[in-house]
C-alpha cells in the first residue's frame, strides 16, 4: 500500500502556444490593373507582329511582363502595424521627403504607398530624356553610339551589318512617334523592375543584419528615396541643358543628367575612364541618395538599427559602383 502522505503524480502543463503573427491583407486591387496591362500588351504585341505598330513587339512584351509582375506582387501581404496613424497626403509626403524624411518614412512603415513617388520619378526622367534628345538631336546620339560600337575591342566588336541595323533601329526609336510612345512604357516598366529588384535586395540585407521589413515597406522606401535625388538631378539638369551649347554636351554621359556634382570632373573620361567612373559615384546627390535610403530602412522597418540600415545602403552603393566600373573597364570607348 502506498503511503497516505505520498502525493499523486500530476503531469506538467503544456507549454504556452505562441501567438501567431496575423497575416496582412493582400493588395488585390493590383490584379485588375495587372490583367489590363497584360491584355493591352498582348494587343500591342499582336499589332507589332502584324507590322501595324513599329516597335510593337518589344513594347507589347514589356507590357505583358509588367502585367505578370504586378499580378504576382498582388499575392505579397501588406504589413500589419498596430498603429492608428493616418496616411500622409501625397503632397505632404513629396514635399516632406526633402525637409522631414524621418516623418515620411515612419508613415510609410504603416502605410507603404509607393505609386505617387514612382510616377514622379518616371515623369521627371521622361521630361529630361525628351528634352535631351531634342536638344542633342537623334542623329548625333545614334552616330556617336554606332561609332563607339565599331570601336569596341575584339571579341565584342559587332559585324558591320549589325552596326547598320542598330543605327536604323535606334534612329527609328528616337524619331518614330509610335516607338517613342513605346519608349515611355519601357522606361516606366524599367524603373519599376529596377526599384522592385533594389527593394528585394534591401529586404534581404535588413534580414541579414537582424532586422525585419515588409517588401512593400522596402519598395516605398526605394521610390521615395529616389524622389529628391531625381528632382535635383533632372530639374537642374534641364536648366544646364539649355544653358550649355549642344556641342558641349556628351551624347551618352549626359543622357541621365547634365548636373556634374561629383569628383568625375577631375578626370577625363577619354584618358582615365575607370577613374572617371569611380569618381563619378563620389558626389552630393549620390551620397544624398545613400543617406536617404539608410534613413528610410531605419524608420520604415522593424528593429532595424541605424548601423544596419547604413550597412545595407552602403553595400548597394558599392555593388552598383563595382558593376559600373567593370562595364566601363570593358567598354571604355563609349564615354570617351
Amino acid at each position: 500500500m502506498s503511503s497516505p502522505n505520498e502525493q499523486s503524480f500530476q503531469a506538467p502543463p503544456p507549454p504556452p502556444t505562441p501567438v501567431a503573427t496575423p497575416r496582412g491583407p493582400r493588395p488585390t486591387k493590383l490584379r485588375p490593373l495587372a490583367i489590363g496591362f497584360f491584355i493591352f500588351g498582348v494587343l500591342v504585341l499582336g499589332a507589332g507582329i502584324a507590322k501595324l505598330a513599329p516597335g510593337g513587339i518589344s513594347t507589347g512584351a514589356v507590357l505583358c511582363l509588367f502585367g505578370i509582375i504586378l499580378f504576382a506582387f498582388s499575392f505579397i501581404s501588406l504589413p500589419v502595424i498596430a498603429d492608428t496613424e493616418a496616411p500622409l497626403p501625397f503632397f505632404d509626403k513629396i514635399t516632406g521627403i526633402f525637409y522631414e524624411p524621418a516623418r515620411v518614412f515612419r508613415n510609410l512603415r504603416v502605410h507603404p504607398h509607393w505609386v505617387g513617388a514612382f510616377v514622379v520619378v518616371v515623369v521627371l526622367t521622361l521630361v529630361y530624356q525628351f528634352a535631351f534628345v531634342r536638344r542633342i538631336t537623334p542623329e548625333r546620339i545614334v552616330e556617336h553610339m554606332t561609332q563607339k560600337m565599331a570601336e569596341m575591342p575584339a571579341p565584342f566588336t559587332p559585324p558591320p551589318e549589325t552596326i547598320e541595323k542598330t543605327r536604323t533601329d535606334q534612329m527609328s526609336a528616337l524619331k518614330n512617334p509610335s516607338e517613342r510612345v513605346g519608349g515611355v512604357f519601357k522606361t516606366a516598366v524599367g524603373f519599376f523592375v529596377l526599384g522592385s529588384f533594389v527593394a528585394a535586395l534591401c529586404m534581404l540585407g535588413v534580414l541579414v543584419f537582424g532586422g525585419r521589413i515588409n517588401y512593400w515597406q522596402a519598395l516605398s522606401v526605394v521610390f521615395y528615396a529616389w524622389v529628391p535625388v531625381t528632382v535635383i538631378r533632372e530639374v537642374l539638369g534641364l536648366v544646364i541643358l539649355y544653358l550649355k551649347a549642344p556641342e558641349d554636351l556628351h551624347p551618352i554621359l549626359n543622357q541621365e543628367t547634365t548636373l556634374q556634382d561629383n569628383l568625375g570632373i577631375l578626370f577625363s573620361p577619354g584618358t582615365h575612364p575607370v577613374l572617371f567612373a569611380i569618381a563619378s559615384f563620389i558626389g552630393i546627390t549620390m551620397l544624398y541618395g545613400v543617406w536617404l535610403r539608410a534613413k528610410g530602412l531605419h524608420y520604415a522597418g522593424t528593429r532595424v538599427k541605424s548601423g544596419a540600415a547604413w550597412g545595407v545602403s552602403v553595400t548597394l552603393f558599392l555593388v552598383l559602383m563595382f558593376f559600373v566600373t567593370v562595364w566601363t573597364w570593358l567598354f571604355p570607348s563609349f564615354i570617351s
